[in-house]
């Protein structure tokens, strides 16, 4: 007899068996639909995330330009948990108006400093952009994300399905039973 002979045979659930149930192929061609969904789906979710939130920060970055401005108000120093603070700020717009508004600055400088702030097409301060390689990780854990969230959704879904295909058997085996158990003999009780 030869050692290490494979019991198991591949796709037992779609062979002829007599013992095969209805709910057994379902659960089968469930099996293989879930799986297909998160490898495609799930792929194709962190994919599409990904280039999504790659082209929103290369839009920031080509709509985002760096002005230099005048702090107008001092800064404490830096806190135990922040080494930015809010401050006022004075700045020249690209059309030469001069412009006043709260940015985020470095803490502990005095007020005349010189600082760097961002504003928008319109002029308005916002936020630094990131740059291209805090994006590109940020894009990565975006579509990691999505991928993730389709592979939670499906896995959800199938433990649902599977707690129902259970029932549906469990309910099956106690009306097969109604019928064969009076067969086997009396009953004790």
């Amino acid at each position: 007899m030869r050692a290490g002979r494979r019991t198991k045979k591949w796709f037992w659930r779609w062979r002829n068996n007599p013992l095969r149930r209805r709910v057994d192929v379902l659960e089968a061609w469930l099996v293989l639909a879930v799986w297909s969904l998160i490898a495609v789906g799930g792929t194709l979710a962190g994919a599409v995330t990904a280039l999504a939130a790659d082209g929103v920060f290369a839009r920031q970055r080509a709509e985002r330009t760096a002005v230099h401005a005048v702090l107008l108000t001092d800064t404490p120093a830096a806190a135990a948990n922040s080494y930015r603070t809010r401050a006022k700020v004075r700045w020249t717009d690209h059309d030469g108006s001069v412009r006043t508004g709260t940015a985020l600055v470095n803490s502990g400088k005095n007020a005349g400093a010189d600082v760097t702030v961002w504003t928008d097409t319109q002029g308005h301060l916002v936020t630094a952009p990131p740059s291209q390689e805090t994006a590109a990780v940020e894009a990565g854990l975006l579509g990691a994300g999505a991928a993730l969230a389709v592979t939670g959704l499906v896995v959800g879904a199938w433990g649902g399905t599977r707690w129902w295909l259970d029932r549906r058997r469990i309910n099956e085996w106690g009306s097969e039973w109604d019928l064969v158990g009076p067969q086997w003999g009396h009953k004790t009780s």
